[in-house]
């Protein structure tokens, strides 16, 4: 009998350059699903479920419009069993293939379930790898083989060497590997961030296709202009737009916040990339390209810092997700226990900084790393929020959360819940940080000069509240025993002030 193989394409591995796509073949179909497994393992946003279902929708017809035979499972089609497993099985039998394949997952949980299947299956099956990354599931791991701390910076030194990227040799082009202390810039008053490039997807039929069904959403959506690329075609057009318009910017003002203005000049390709319709290859190398051509444009620390985060933090997040979970996913340092304000869900709050962020993104499914790291995630930890409460809303939310990237920069980088094994330091701040990187404080509810009393900016007391309960798990931690030595200076009056002040905040969190 002549071989018939079936393969499995994810939502989440479009990459119409991968070998598997080299040469049609009559023997191979591809298969990908709308499944609602994927869309009820956690409570999406409205605009991820659909960014997901248009770009599977517009790679199926990609990979026709090359003669590939292609097998699709609508969300709401008569056939669709809503399970991977089911249906696979339901075409073996159908169509009596001989083998089965997929590119390996990036998520613990598919993985799983993908090697169940292939144990339950009648047929021959294979894993090959997703050719997307620069480094494998397990490089992190033997590059930290037997070290007690894993550090950012030296795996990145490492991706910088063997990809040869910014290199002169085995030395950085510029003499420094560095230029974070250069990107910590607020945006300047008055300063006006170019408009960013949107685009007007009609995807109107899949939004009424998942009115048809229960799957709960969260977030808003105008489904008549979907700003968000669905193909890869868009994908490379948001990085011409980034590379010429954002990035001699983007440097300085990474960390920057401003009311009103949710796009600033981030990239906005992670959804793009954490779909695999673009590599972070060519992502990087355009931007080096941009760089070399118009070196009076772009000063080298905008460019280091965009190229950072993606060989550098993306790869490396990636690494400590494989090499810890799935225990990683249970981790609460802090023993945090609460439930998030219900106004997380809303947007409804008094506090400024949070408002604009989480109304932000409940209308684009997007916010900024600081956004997520210094306003939603700081407010989160400094209230005690458990960390499976968090992890929930970041992953449901933002239109680029595929658990790998999302649970340890949230459970890790944001709520420090795995103890220190992403970072150095707990990321809490008081409202002197955030007025610091953002134009949020001057107009709010709350004043940020005040610690305690009516009107004090809750970041103030929860702040010191904070460290005041973790301080058994904190004090001897080299990076804040300064913060310990300032609080232990306290009159004991205001300690007490604080800490009550803290207390009536939190008690009242619903209201804030």
């Amino acid at each position: 009998m002549a071989t018939k193989t079936l393969r499995l394409l994810l939502g989440d591995q479009l990459n119409i350059n991968h070998s598997w796509f080299l040469n049609q073949d009559n023997h191979v179909s591809y298969v990908l699903m709308e499944i609602r497994t994927e869309t009820d393992y956690a409570k999406h946003h409205i605009q991820k479920v659909v960014g997901f279902f248009a770009s599977m929708r517009a790679f199926c017809m990609e990979l026709r419009s090359r003669q590939h035979h292609v097998i699709y499972f609508g969300i709401n089609d008569e056939d669709n069993f809503q399970s991977f497993e089911k249906n696979i099985q339901q075409l073996i039998i159908q169509h009596q293939f001989t083998h089965f394949e997929y590119q390996c997952p990036d998520e613990y949980r598919v993985d799983q379930q993908l090697k169940n299947i292939c144990q339950s299956i009648p047929i021959p099956s294979a894993a090959v790898d997703s050719e997307h990354f620069f480094t494998t599931r397990d490089e992190l791991g033997r590059f930290f083989e037997g070290k007690k701390t894993f550090l950012l910076e030296s795996f990145y030194r490492a991706l910088r060497k063997k990809h040869a990227v910014l290199m002169d040799g085995e030395q950085p082009i510029t003499g420094q590997w560095n230029y974070d202390g250069d990107n910590r810039k607020k945006l300047p008053k008055g300063h006006k961030p170019t408009a960013p490039l949107v685009f007007n997807n009609d995807v109107s039929s899949i939004g009424a296709e998942i009115e048809k069904t229960n799957i709960v959403t969260i977030g808003n959506i105008d489904a008549l202009h979907f700003v968000w690329p669905i193909n890869r075609a868009q994908s490379l057009q948001l990085l011409d737009f980034f590379v010429t318009e954002c990035l001699p910017f983007f440097g300085s003002y990474q960390d920057a916040m401003s009311p009103n203005e949710w796009s600033l000049y981030h990239s906005r390709l992670s959804f793009s990339m954490n779909s695999k319709l673009i590599s972070p290859k060519e992502v990087i190398d355009k931007a080096i390209a941009a760089w070399r051509n118009w070196p009076n444009d772009i000063e080298y620390n905008q460019l280091e810092g965009f190229v950072r985060q993606i060989i550098g933090w993306r790869e490396y997040m990636r690494g400590i997700y494989w090499l810890k979970m799935p225990d990683y996913a249970t981790m609460n340092f802090f023993n945090n226990q609460e439930k998030l304000p219900e106004w997380y869900w809303t947007g409804k709050t008094k506090m400024n900084c949070l408002k604009d962020a989480i109304n932000q993104s409940l209308d684009y499914a997007y916010a900024h790393h600081i956004q997520r790291l210094m306003i939603t995630g700081n407010f989160a930890l400094l209230a005690g929020i458990h960390p499976d409460e968090v992890d929930a809303w970041y992953l449901g939310i933002y239109i680029d959360a595929l658990e790998w990237v999302e649970i340890t920069n949230t459970r890790g980088m944001s709520q420090f819940a795995d103890g220190g094994i992403v970072g150095t330091k707990p990321y809490v701040s008081s409202a002197s940080y955030i007025d610091k990187m953002s134009h949020y404080c001057g107009t709010c509810f709350y004043n940020k000069t005040l610690k305690t009393g009516e009107k004090s900016c809750p970041f103030n007391s929860l702040y010191w509240n904070f460290y005041d309960k973790n301080e058994s798990k904190l004090s001897k931690n080299p990076r804040i025993g300064m913060m310990y030595n300032v609080w232990r200076r306290m009159k004991s009056e205001d300690k007490i002030a604080l800490l009550q002040q803290a207390d009536y905040y939190l008690n009242n969190i619903n209201n804030l």
